[in-house]
């Protein structure tokens, strides 16, 4: 019991020198985020505990040598002018005062062996917080405008949405940010025409076509991609996805038949046990001996077996409408198999397995039509339709 205590502690004093040396390392090489949040981990445990006091000293080094040289790099920042550093000196200050609410709470520390509590130099940085902000919004604003305004090509709508949003994140509502949104969501998105094509001899059943292309039960989440099946007249459409059946292959309906014999020895009564004088032989009880009787029974099994299937064979591609390029390819096939299984008998049913029995209760029903077959293949061809559209990437 004495070594299992002993090497518990050995254990435990290992760990907690372990995550000390660690945070003492990130303080060393610089990495003070880290060892402020590894030094506040700890404390927060239990901040008067003995082992935890190392914690409490690395953080009032970590947090002075952090405010410092953020500090300096502000300062740095500033004396820069350049705009594209606001969104740095804004997060710096947020930072900062980020870290300061996390260690309020925890005060006071004390410092058991230096008879003092830890010191931090609080700042109160919310009018810089504010300050930064704003002009963080306005190189935003302009910038993100510039851009919705002289943008040549879709992307440069799509990075004037990004800032937009980012702009709308720290500063809602400023100015009017939510019409600019929307307006460079708009001019960034491309606009896809779905057509189907049919050059197989086989008719598409049109609710399997309607089901196919309504993009709404796909549950698609593409920021920047509409797909239209009617095309709108006042839409310039980017692209052309075009999904095409080039063959529809319908087996013949085919019945097959298959004979199973079988034959069972099966209980049918009892008879007692006589000698070979023929008296009934009794046990020690006195009663009568019994012996079972068995007969052989047999059964004609006839299985039958409808068969149809089909297989649709095609493909998705897309076409860039501007230069008239078809960009992707994706093969898109499938195959739905009618299976209908029945018997019948001639005999004694008693003598057939458990599994053969259900089956004779089943008939004959009638074979799906050619337009049935291609409808029930709808199902996996919807599911590898999304996945086309899901994978495929405009650019």
């Amino acid at each position: 019991m004495k070594q299992l205590l002993l090497a518990s502690l050995m254990m435990f004093i290992f760990i907690s020198c372990g995550g000390v040396k660690k945070t003492q390392e990130a303080l060393n090489t610089g990495n003070y985020g880290n060892a402020i949040n590894n030094a506040l981990k700890n404390i927060a445990e239990n901040k008067t505990k003995k082992s935890n006091q190392p914690y409490i000293q690395l953080l009032e080094e970590a947090y002075k040598k952090n405010t410092e040289r953020e500090l300096q790099e502000i300062a740095f920042l500033k004396k820069d002018n350049n705009p594209a550093n606001h969104e740095i000196i804004f997060n710096s200050y947020q930072n900062l005062k980020s870290i300061q609410e996390r260690i309020k709470p925890l005060l006071p520390l004390q410092l058991f062996d230096e008879n003092r509590n830890a010191r931090f130099a609080f700042k109160d940085y919310d009018e810089e917080i504010i300050k930064s902000k704003r002009e963080l919004s306005d190189y935003l604003y302009n910038n993100a405008t510039a851009l919705l305004n002289s943008g040549q090509y879709k992307e440069d709508y799509r990075k004037a949405f990004d800032q937009f949003s980012y702009l709308n994140d720290i500063n809602p509502n400023f100015k009017d940010t939510n019409l600019k949104l929307e307006e460079a969501h708009n001019k960034g998105l491309d606009y896809v025409q779905v057509v189907m094509i049919n050059d197989s001899e086989q008719i598409v059943p049109n609710r399997l076509e309607q089901e196919l292309l309504n993009f709404n039960t796909y549950g698609l989440n593409d920021l920047w991609t509409v797909y239209h099946t009617n095309a709108l007249e006042n839409i310039k459409y980017d692209y052309e996805m075009q999904v095409a059946f080039r063959n529809i292959n319908i087996s013949p309906e085919q019945v097959t038949e298959k004979q199973i014999s079988k034959e069972k020895q099966i209980k049918d009564g009892y008879k007692y046990a006589t000698n070979s004088n023929g008296e009934v032989l009794k046990d020690s009880l006195g009663n009568k001996i019994k012996i079972d009787k068995f007969k052989t029974v047999k059964c004609n099994f006839y299985q039958f077996t409808q068969l149809k299937s089909v297989e649709v064979v095609g493909n998705v591609s897309f076409l860039d409408l501007h230069s008239q390029q078809q960009i992707n390819s994706y093969p898109l096939a499938s195959q739905f198999v009618f299976n209908h299984v029945y018997a019948k008998h001639n005999g004694d049913t008693s003598a057939l397995e458990e599994d053969m029995v259900p089956l004779l209760q089943l008939s004959a029903v009638p074979f799906p039509s050619n337009e049935q077959m291609v409808y029930d293949a709808g199902e996996d061809l919807k599911a590898k339709l999304k996945g086309i559209v899901t994978r495929h990437r405009f650019n």
